[in-house]
């Protein structure tokens, strides 16, 4: 039976980002799962915003886990030069690249997930959170 996850990206000082849920996903699934569709769901959102800029001027922000090339962090997101759509298999496999580099770790509950193809119950009450890591300045 689908369920809904509500996610959480926090800083590592525990401070609430961003939350946000996450439909249709099955009862068991692996970390690699769970950030496909994290993924995909914020490029898709990315996209729509981004289509209709002239609208939206956010379509020039985006709000996701990892960083897309050509951009630079701003304090709420990343800034593009000019409205573009991204791919979200790029994106998938930069946020994977992350994870393998401990860019950002992820807390199921009260457990880190250690690797990608970890699996894990969702449940009504299953708490994630994505926490990313700030590299230190010259260190």
């Amino acid at each position: 039976m689908p369920t809904t996850l509500t996610i959480r990206d926090e800083t590592s000082s525990g401070q609430t980002l961003r939350t946000f849920t996450l439909a249709d996903l099955t009862e068991r699934m692996t970390v690699r799962e769970l950030l496909r569709a994290r993924i995909w769901q914020e490029v898709q959102d990315h996209n729509r915003a981004a289509a209709s800029t002239a609208a939206n001027p956010a379509g020039h922000v985006f709000r996701g886990l990892v960083q897309p090339t050509n951009t630079e962090q701003t304090l709420n997101g990343f800034k593009f030069s000019k409205p573009r759509v991204l791919d979200w298999e790029e994106q998938f496999r930069r946020a994977c690249e992350a994870f393998e580099r401990n860019g950002f770790f992820v807390l199921v509950g009260d457990h880190q997930a250690v690797t990608l193809d970890e699996e894990f119950e969702v449940k009504a009450d299953t708490e994630v959170a994505f926490v990313k890591l700030v590299p230190l300045v010259g260190g």
